[in-house]
């Protein structure tokens, strides 16, 4: 738990619009346009200090600093390698993308997708950069990373050897766009060996911000045909590919129909290949006898017989020839053209932690309860059912365990994760007990369990409430996670709340402040957190529930700040005279003798007075304000207790 300060102030500016698709936040806090400016005032070069020219920045095993895949590499300008480099041209192609000496094919991919679609590409490489107007050897890029669309900033200096490009470059060698990409990647992942080996999936969704799904088309889904058109509707990017263990190249699906033909229907598919003229030669192919005998107009509409790597075949044919099928399902706020339909969003963060909320999958039913759980409502039915389906809601639900690459430089891994679907109609807001889980089937479960960046599943669900309890496979499994559901329709959505005991509150707590350097505590006493419950505690469990929790860390963080510009000499504690002034900040107007009490209360034999004895003293004091405000009901200034309500009040 000790990133709940971090989480908190990443709600706060999430709340400010900060992280949105309109408005990237500042990865590092690295400002592009005051970087850039700065080193043109100063008539220097760009140099990053967050991702330096060093072996470090290669990797950590076989491109470590001690690899002899990594010996004669240096960093050099695109303006030390040719005469005339050029950033992006206007018609950037599936050519500006050749892979080098790492292992990120899936990577490629994603990127040479991002050719295919223009306002995609603008959206992940801003505008206006160059290597000749306002050049400064600086570049940007934009990327989703688990829910915030993200700003990333680099210097141009790029892996060489023998005046080569090590990783990614264009063909003619002259364009530098998808290689600057690749680096500013590789530095949110920590190095460029943490991009070697992935899902293209991984790709379309930092670029896109969207929920990819994969089917296998050796096992489709019985409707999906219709959950093809149903995609392109929503404006989805679709990949499609031949046995990937092959090494075939990613190829686009760009349209469906329907054509009369020869009495019956026949369903089509329309396929770009972005990487080459090479176009599928059978049957409804640009020059197949199949078109001669359908109608004139869909003819018309639908044929195109130039070498331009599109191609249509028959649904039937694609099913047989291709083996993968990934749709990437974009968020609302990223489509900006009216005809498309758009998803309902909804989302959510959380963590599993070793004894507290790493519960383990349903093999586990002592602590399968303990993970974190969430509510979804689904109210209306989809507008437009699959044929021969029941009414009901479709949902897609993605669980992503958050900055695995990042961390594999201290052999860290993905952890092999699931999720499963519960029945919640007629429960209240509260966080599920083992008996629950030992007596209630799953309404729906991922798939499998896999130690994949993202596993995601689609189903279909009657109107009702629902639980999804994401996890672990085995408990104990420390890790960082992220919930995405797509609904057709709008969805209700809250936690299960976990309800914080005295003794965890203290738990939590002091994880939290013993770590900090700039105040000094001796970590917070029970006594203490039964004083922060009893403040917060609305229900009279005794407990906090997750909002109430919320609201109490929002006051110790401002107590924090209130305490350490009150010590005025920095020493990590108050002196006495100095806790009077920051009880008086805090809004409490107090005589003499009050604050002679506080200073024998809360202070050391020294008369300091540490961290966790400040809080102490100002949540008690809310605590009496709050009690005298809530008993003075004509607001005289005067209350009346008879003896049992005194020792109540007294007692708090």
């Amino acid at each position: 738990m000790s990133g709940i300060a971090t989480k908190l102030q990443h709600l706060r500016e999430k709340s400010k619009g900060i992280g949105t698709n309109s408005h990237a936040g500042k990865y590092l806090n690295q400002d592009f346009e005051e970087l850039r400016r700065s080193c043109l005032e100063r008539g220097q070069l760009f140099e990053d200090d967050c991702f330096e020219a060093l072996p470090s920045s290669l990797g950590f095993n076989e491109l470590g600093p001690n690899s002899s895949k990594v010996r004669g590499v240096t960093w050099t300008r695109p303006t030390e390698l040719c005469r005339n480099p050029k950033f992006i041209s206007e018609d950037a192609t599936r050519t500006d993308i050749c892979q080098g000496a790492l292992g990120d094919c899936w990577l490629l991919a994603a990127i040479a997708s991002l050719t295919l679609n223009k306002q995609v590409l603008s959206r992940v490489v801003p505008h206006g950069q160059s290597f000749t107007e306002n050049y400064a050897g600086i570049f940007h890029f934009q990327f989703w990373q688990f829910g915030d669309w993200i700003d990333v900033v680099v210097d141009d200096r790029l892996p060489t050897r023998d005046r080569k490009l090590l990783f990614v470059h264009s063909a003619e060698g002259s364009e530098f766009w998808s290689a600057l990409l690749e680096k500013a990647y590789a530095k949110i992942n920590g190095c460029y060996e943490a991009l070697s080996g992935g899902s293209t999936i991984e790709g379309f969704e930092d670029f896109t911000g969207g929920i990819a799904e994969r089917h296998e088309l050796a096992r489709p889904d019985p409707h999906l045909f219709k959950i093809i058109q149903k995609a392109l509707k929503r404006g989805s990017l679709l990949g499609c590919s031949i046995d990937v263990r092959l090494g075939s190249s990613i190829t686009t699906v760009v349209a469906m129909f329907e054509v009369e033909y020869q009495g019956d229907m026949v369903q089509l598919i329309r396929i770009r290949n972005p990487w080459g003229q090479v176009e599928w030669t059978g049957a409804w192919s640009d020059n197949s006898h199949e078109w001669r005998s359908v109608s004139s107009e869909d003819r018309e509409r639908l044929t195109n017989r130039s070498e331009d790597g599109e191609f249509w075949m028959s649904f039937s044919d694609f099913l047989r020839e291709y083996s993968q099928l990934e749709i990437c399902n974009l968020t609302p706020d990223s489509l900006t053209d009216d005809e498309y339909q758009k998803w309902a969003e909804t989302e959510f963060e959380e963590t599993w932690r070793r004894g507290v909320s790493a519960g383990g999958c349903r093999n586990y039913p002592d602590t399968f309860w303990t993970n974190p759980q969430f509510v979804i409502k689904l109210d209306e039915v989809d507008d437009d059912p699959n044929d021969g389906e029941e009414e009901g809601c479709t949902v897609i639900v993605g669980l992503m365990q958050k900055n695995k690459r990042h961390r594999r430089k201290v052999g860290e891994d993905m952890e092999t994760i699931g999720f499963a679907i519960y029945d919640y109609s007629g429960k209240t807001q509260v966080h599920l007990k083992k008996d629950f889980f030992l007596y209630n089937r799953a309404a729906a479960r991922s798939e499998t369990f896999i130690n994949l960046r993202e596993l995601c599943n689609r189903f279909c669900l009657p109107p009702g409430e629902y639980l999804i309890v994401p996890s672990t496979f085995e408990p104990n499994k420390n890790g960082d996670f992220y919930v995405r559901v797509f609904s057709e329709k709008q969805a209700d959505f809250q936690y299960a709340d976990v309800e914080i005991s005295t003794y965890e509150l203290q738990r939590i707590l002091n994880r939290v402040v013993m770590k900090r350097e700039d105040i000094k505590t001796s970590g917070f006493s029970l006594a203490t957190c039964r004083n922060m419950i009893n403040l917060l505690d609305k229900d009279g469990t005794g407990k906090l529930g997750l909002v109430e929790f919320k609201i109490l860390w929002t006051k110790i963080e401002k107590f924090m700040d209130l305490f350490k510009s009150r010590d005025v000499d920095q020493s990590g504690c108050m002196s006495s005279s100095e806790m009077r002034v920051a009880v008086e900040d805090a809004g409490f107007s107090l005589n003499n003798s009050l604050h002679q009490i506080i200073v024998a209360r809360y202070s050391e034999t020294n008369l300091t007075i540490d961290f966790d004895n400040f809080v102490g003293c100002l949540i008690r004091l809310e605590t009496l304000f709050n009690t005298f405000e809530e008993l003075d009901k004509d607001g005289s200034g005067t209350i009346e207790l008879n003896f049992m309500e005194w020792l109540n009040v007294t007692m708090l």
